[in-house]
């Protein structure tokens, strides 16, 4: 068959040890990809979400946030790129050692950026090596399917856990001319599957499934026997991503069409700094109580 074939589904109802959940459970070291497979196997769903510093990494952690991803989306969110494309080594390095300070609970997980892998799996370890050893991160992340599963296989021998990404990935977006919607037709779904499978095969514990039509992306997620992250791919993903600022309603303008603002963060930190202004312009601020003598 040249589609994904179906995982054998564990038998008998999902547990119900809810201490040993993702999201809510009472564990308090550090989540490891050992924990990602035994969700999948309870059917359990559980949440994602980007950092790229300290401080909003510890805020999600203390949240119970299981996955962290340093992303690298810091390049639109974060670091004032246009796209994800210009993101460094460096960069992915310094944010990512910040975030594993951040957290105590949380598998933080760093993406390999544009340029660190393209050339073949030696330079994929390479880089993925210096994540793990100089950042301290559990896992990395990176994209493509059948033409990255090389990639893949060497860093799992060695010894680093691998989250592949499928569908749209952001890193193409000059090949691609813009971030449209993957897998529509017989034929892009078809190459979908073949992607979904060599990343699996490869050893990948996780694949994401970014901009996905809903019902291809509940297909693979039956036929995966490792979990797949949602990123506009519908509701049936094992698990859901969102880029922080998006979620927290931090970004200006307008955010993609799968996306669901928690709060409205950008509103509240521009009314926190006008207060602010405006106390200093009338003398309000500093006061007695903020003053020494």
């Amino acid at each position: 068959m040249t589609h994904v074939q179906a995982a054998a589904k564990p038998s008998g109802a999902p547990s119900s040890d809810s201490s040993k959940a993702l999201y809510g459970g009472t564990g308090t070291r550090r989540v490891t990809v050992r924990d990602i497979a035994a969700a999948k196997r309870r059917g359990e769903k559980w949440p994602m979400l980007t950092a790229y510093d300290a401080m909003t990494a510890s805020v999600f952690d203390e949240a119970g946030i299981p996955v962290l991803l340093v992303g690298d989306s810091m390049g639109n969110c974060h670091l004032g790129y246009d796209s994800t494309v210009p993101v460094t080594m460096d960069e992915i390095t310094m944010l990512s050692a910040a975030v594993v300070r951040g957290t105590s609970r949380a598998l933080v997980v760093a993406d390999l950026p544009f340029g660190a892998y393209q050339e073949g799996a030696v330079q994929a370890l390479r880089n993925a090596t210096r994540l793990v050893k100089e950042a301290g991160v559990g896992a990395v992340k990176l994209e493509g399917g059948e033409r990255s599963a090389h990639q893949i296989e060497l860093l799992v021998s060695s010894g680093i856990p691998v989250m592949a990404h499928i569908g749209l990935t952001p890193q193409s977006v000059n090949a691609f001319g813009g971030y449209p919607v993957q897998g529509r037709g017989e034929e892009a779904a078809q190459q979908l599957r073949r992607d979904a499978k060599a990343v699996q095969d490869a050893g990948a514990f996780a694949v994401v499934l970014e901009l996905v039509p809903a019902e291809l992306a509940a297909e693979v997620t039956a036929a995966l026997h490792v979990p797949t992250v949602g990123i506009g791919a519908g509701p049936d993903c094992d698990a859901q991503v969102l880029v922080w600022t998006d979620m927290a309603g931090m970004t200006g303008g307008r955010t993609p069409r799968f996306v669901k603002r928690y709060a409205a963060l950008r509103e509240v930190l521009g009314d926190a700094a006008k207060a602010f202004a405006e106390d200093v312009v009338s003398a309000a601020y500093p006061a007695e109580e903020h003053s020494f003598h």
